[in-house]
């Protein structure tokens, strides 16, 4: 339900060193329910070796000391022994951007944890294409000229590019098959850079079977061309539903939360958010701590920690409960696509041997178990 204390405390402890090298400019070790999350800042590019070394080495090393404590699932998100220069379909989630540092530099790190990539699409969508939620669409003069939204094919392993406010409504064509596409990146048509960045690796498709439920980030950037932090926060006020929860294989809730209050208790879940604040400011995260504070040591803003959010919990909890009392029965459980990935299959496969064709005259008299029944009465 939560990562150890003496895991995050060895993530913590390795960046520190990793930052003392100049690999990394500055980091923040939290959580999201059961998973470790990392943020970190440099001046290196994306998919730099070093620096997805560093991550890879706190997941590795926080690894081992879960199994040494025999943690159930230890290790269960990476799927390699040796680190080949990325942790991009290694098994953990990574979301990375690269922009200019404007004079204030507000950010926002979204956390999820039992849910699939694709649950930031709706939201995002709302955010950055819909002006009833940003308001700065129409009002603000760089935000108006619209955004490029990047998506992912994570089952072809294809993107596309696409504009709003033009092609708004093809956009929303695709994203609404919630298993196939996803939203990656969405970049500023005024000429800002990126606005946000998500982690869309599917972990189950990666690894060719359930092993976990993906843990997706979203990384964004506030105000001044962008969606304001009101804005990207007040859809969330709304109960969202998106798959994974209990095994991977359930519709549940979105309920957004604080990271100490994020285990997933109900259900394995239901599907939690957690969102942190940081100011970018040369490089490094300022939150509430003094300047200049190193190893690690921030306290960034917890958006969803205050009782503003109750009543999204109280809905969400309501959704999640209503989902439950399905049972087995979809729309409770995934469709058969997305179920493949479950132990479902192995379980249907002997069921499937029993079935026989509805042409056969003979098939109203077998039994259940197979075997011609004794009696021809109808």
């Amino acid at each position: 339900m939560t990562p150890h204390p003496s895991m995050m405390a060895k993530a913590k402890e390795i960046l520190t060193d990793k930052q003392k090298q100049g690999i990394i400019e500055d980091f923040y070790v939290t959580r999201c329910g059961d998973d470790i999350n990392l943020f970190l800042t440099h001046y290196k590019g994306e998919e730099n070796s070093e620096v997805h070394g560093a991550a890879w080495e706190c997941f590795e090393e926080a690894t081992k000391l879960s199994k040494k404590m025999h943690l159930y699932a230890a290790g269960q998100d990476l799927l390699t022994d040796a680190f080949s220069g990325n942790v991009k379909g290694a098994g953990p989630g990574s979301a990375e951007m690269t922009f200019e540092e404007r004079p204030s530099e507000p950010l926002l790190f979204f956390m999820a944890d039992k849910t699939e990539p694709s649950v930031y699409s709706p939201i995002l969508s709302k955010i950055y294409l819909d002006p009833f939620t940003t308001t700065g669409l129409v009002i603000d003069k760089r935000a108006k000229q619209g955004f490029d939204v990047e998506i992912q094919d994570v089952l072809d392993n294809k993107k596309v590019i696409m504009s709003s406010p033009e092609e708004t409504l093809s956009i929303l064509s695709l994203l609404g098959d919630t298993y196939r596409y996803a939203i990656k990146k969405v970049y500023s048509r005024a000429g800002l850079g990126p606005a946000c960045v998500v982690s869309t690796d599917k972990l189950n498709m990666t690894a060719g079977s359930y092993v976990g439920k993906d843990d997706p980030v979203c990384i964004c950037r506030c105000q001044s061309g962008f969606p304001s932090v009101g804005e990207y926060t007040q859809v969330f006020q709304q109960t969202w539903l998106a798959a994974g929860w209990m095994r991977g294989s359930h519709i549940g809730a979105v309920y957004p939360c604080s990271p100490e209050n994020s285990n997933p208790v109900y259900y394995d879940g239901p599907p939690r958010m957690c969102c942190l604040g940081f100011q970018l400011c040369d490089g490094k995260l300022q939150g509430l701590e003094a300047p200049g504070v190193k190893g690690g040591d921030h306290q960034p803003v917890d958006v969803f920690g205050s009782d503003t959010w109750n009543l999204a919990r109280e809905n969400a909890i309501r959704a999640s409960v209503m989902m439950r009392s399905q049972g087995p029965f979809m729309p409770s459980i995934l469709g058969s696509e997305e179920m493949e990935y479950t132990s479902r299959p192995a379980v249907l496969e002997d069921l499937k041997k029993r079935f026989v064709s509805c042409d056969d005259e003979d098939a109203d008299k077998k039994c259940c178990c197979g075997k011609k029944d004794k009696s021809d009465v109808e």
